[in-house]
């Protein structure tokens, strides 16, 4: 007599993370969290800059601006405001080889 097992994955047992493995997770958040309002803290200290300072960092209003309305309120807007200094670099990088 023969007996054949059965079995059928369906995928819904999903091993759980320790407690250890959560608290960092959690802990990972809430510093991610921390960054992105402190950053908009400090764009808002750019803010007070005059255009002529923040010229010579890279930036315009309208990159600070743009940084400000594009992310969302817990998201982190400095990247936006390192593409935009690095792109200025770039472009006059590029028109003082052209000159």
């Amino acid at each position: 007599m023969r007996t054949t097992d059965r079995t059928l994955d369906l995928g819904l047992a999903t091993p759980s993370l320790s407690l250890t493995a959560r608290v960092v997770l959690a802990l990972s958040n809430v510093a991610s969290i921390w960054r992105a309002i402190r950053n908009r803290k400090e764009i808002e200290y750019l803010n007070e800059l005059n255009d002529t300072q923040l010229s010579d960092i890279g930036l315009t209003r309208q990159d600070l601006n743009a940084a400000l309305t594009t992310s969302t309120f817990f998201g982190d807007p400095s990247g936006h405001l390192t593409n935009s200094a690095r792109r200025c670099a770039r472009l006059s990088a590029f028109s003082s080889f052209r000159g």
